[in-house]
């Protein structure tokens, strides 16, 4: 279905368990809503944008204008939309591409969530309003060249001088950051890791896109340098002290993957199916020999199986019973299916399943960024661990 429109209300055939009923019609409505948008403005040309390299700057303020940046947030010009809701726009999205929903996540659950949960009253006034708007757009800065996993062990440091913060140091993998109108910096101070609000016209200031990527290329990802950047006392955010600030904000786009990954996956299965209907090969469709029914029902259990993971931890979101191991069990567990699912459906396409014809090695691709970053499938199967057994394994 690359590069053409599908029907908002379409049932997906992995829908084996009706599970389309369990969302309520408001929760149906933001996902047909999402959904539509996809089908219109990103499917038709997301294999232009892939194979260029392009991010789609241009869609940014239709994007705002659906309310899905920072909409899980109250106030500020913001949506307020429940975890579900969220959720799957987020899934919409992501059956669109991974890098769309990346834009709409580090937007609304980095950036802004870093603002509205940690800041001042002045820096939520002053850039919530033009982020949900679409006016204003931008980025996280946490992981570092050499601390990508441990962000404990950062580098950049912030330290007071003459009644201005001084931030020294460098930030790799940074979303957005070359187009960005404000950076959220996490850096060392003497009380502990900190958070600066930091706009990127500040002098010292300088983000670079990363080229020769495979993956995630309707997107941008920077490094960033940070070389004498003065700051007022009031850019830093106050409520963040130590690393569970910013934790804290890469839970809330932990939880919008769990949810993304299962688009990707639907739309995998929705595009082999399709072609596996019309392919013929000896006589008779793909879809007709027993080792491709096999692949599709396989498929169909595990998208179930993460669809209902990811609308248990929406419902416990909501109601404010959802703890950090959980968003890990999902985040790995369905990134995990969707890629595999991915893969294999590239290899029922055939040949024609390595051209951006078809969605699933470009999904493939974007998935191994999306299983990568906000934490690897290593460190969340620690996270896990330790929530089994008491005992971190993270060192020794």
């Amino acid at each position: 279905m690359t590069g053409s429109t599908i029907d908002p209300h379409f049932r997906s055939a992995s829908d084996l368990l009706d599970l389309d009923d369990e969302f309520s019609a408001a929760e149906r409505a933001v996902r047909d809503t999402v959904r539509e948008f996809v089908g219109r403005s990103i499917r038709p040309r997301i294999a232009e944008w892939f194979e260029t390299a392009t991010f789609p700057v241009e869609i940014v303020p239709e994007i705002a204008e659906l309310g899905l940046l920072g909409m899980h947030l109250d106030g500020y010009g913001c949506a307020g939309r429940s975890a579900v809701e969220y959720g799957l726009a987020m899934q919409e999205l992501e059956a669109g591409d991974s890098g769309i929903r990346t834009f709409v996540s580090v937007q609304g659950s980095l950036a802004m969530t870093a603002i509205r949960r940690h800041g001042s009253e002045e820096q939520r006034q002053e850039w919530l309003p033009r982020m949900a708007r679409g006016e204003a757009i931008g980025c996280f800065g946490l992981t570092e060249p050499t601390a990508g996993s441990d962000p404990a062990s950062m580098r950049t440091t912030a330290r007071l001088e003459g009644g201005e913060w001084v931030l020294e140091g460098a930030k790799r993998w940074i979303g957005l950051a070359s187009i960005a109108d404000v950076a959220i910096i996490w850096a060392r101070a003497d009380e502990g890791v900190r958070g600066f609000v930091v706009p990127t016209s500040t002098p010292g200031f300088r983000a670079t896109p990363i080229g020769q990527k495979l993956s995630m290329r309707a997107s941008i990802q920077c490094d960033i340098e940070l070389c004498d950047v003065r700051l007022p006392e009031t850019a830093v955010l106050p409520g963040a002290i130590g690393l569970k600030g910013p934790f804290s904000c890469l839970n809330e786009a932990r939880y919008g993957i769990a949810w993304g990954a299962v688009g990707a996956a639907r739309d995998c299965f929705d595009e082999t199916l399709a072609y596996a209907l019309e392919r013929q090969q000896f006589g008779r469709p793909l879809a007709g020999f027993q080792l491709t029914q096999q692949k599709l029902v396989d498929w169909a259990l595990e998208i179930q199986k993460a669809q209902l993971l990811a609308l248990h931890l929406g419902r416990r979101k909501d109601a404010g019973a959802l703890e950090p191991h959980m968003i890990s069990a999902a985040k790995l567990n369905n990134t995990r299916i969707a890629i595999e699912i991915a893969r294999e459906a590239r290899a029922v396409l055939g040949g024609n399943g390595i051209t951006l014809d078809h969605s699933p090695l470009r999904h493939a691709n974007n998935l191994e960024s999306v299983r990568t970053y906000e934490g690897t499938d290593e460190v969340h199967t620690l996270v896990l661990g330790q929530h089994i057994t008491g005992i971190p394994a993270f060192r020794g």
